[in-house]
């Protein structure tokens, strides 16, 4: 009943993704905007992420085969409070890389008063990967600063929608304090970490939040990395 329902709907709220061929990576990046996550750290992420694209490490690894990458990112947070930033995008050249970082910079939070719903917010991503490009491999990154507090879990969400042939990786926003989030890092890594290759980075503070994001894409996006087969993994 659950997926009869809750995937219909999350497939009539994402657009219909353009058509896309000679694609060798499916790559959506999710951002958590739940209440925990005040308005300065909501804008180190977004600046981090925009940042981190343009990284001389990670243009590098964009662009490192002939076969190009599809990105795409959205923000979660409540059952129903997920929003694309980018929709799907053919980074096929620099210039697109620049617009996909563009974009993202220049966004604005669309919710900031809501739960975390992680479950929902992985069936979006499950339903924005259905409708995107053919590609050989296909990851989702559930970036994060607390555990799932409303509605159903990951492990549910992963029974429940299409993450088959799904890696899921995380990114982890360590408190300040790190001690203090020691039980989240566990949470990500036995609760969401999911598929071939899944691996989870540490950021310390929302201020490392770029840092993290260059090592995660660098490390996703470089191809003999592309479809191993390891057990799921965490590094700071």
């Amino acid at each position: 009943m659950l997926k009869n329902l809750s995937f219909s709907v999350l497939l009539m709220t994402v657009p219909a993704a353009a058509s896309a061929a000679g694609c060798r990576l499916a790559l959506v990046l999710a951002m958590d905007v739940s209440s925990s996550v005040d308005a300065e750290e909501d804008r180190l992420q977004r600046g981090g992420l925009a940042s981190a694209l343009l990284s001389e490490p990670v243009r590098t690894a964009f662009f490192s085969s002939d076969l190009p990458v599809a990105l795409a990112v959205y923000e979660w947070s409540g059952r129903y409070n997920q929003h694309i930033i980018l929709d799907w995008r053919m980074i096929d050249s620099p210039s697109a890389l620049r617009e996909a970082s563009e974009t993202i910079a220049y966004s604005k939070r669309s919710y900031n008063d809501f739960p975390t719903a992680m479950g929902y917010g992985l069936g979006f991503g499950a339903a924005l990967l259905e409708r995107g490009p053919e590609c050989l491999y296909a990851t989702l990154d559930m970036a994060g600063d607390g555990q799932n507090n409303e509605g159903f879990g990951p492990q549910l969400a992963y029974t429940e929608f299409p993450f088959g042939d799904v890696t899921v990786n995380g990114l982890v926003v360590n408190a300040a304090e790190f001690e203090a989030e020691v039980e989240l890092v566990d949470y990500y890594q036995n609760q969401v970490l999911h598929g071939p290759g899944a691996f989870l980075i540490i950021a310390n503070g929302f201020r490392d939040y770029e840092r993290a994001m260059r090592i995660k894409l660098e490390r996703e996006l470089t191809p003999p990395a592309i479809g191993q087969l390891r057990k799921p993994e965490f590094a700071g």
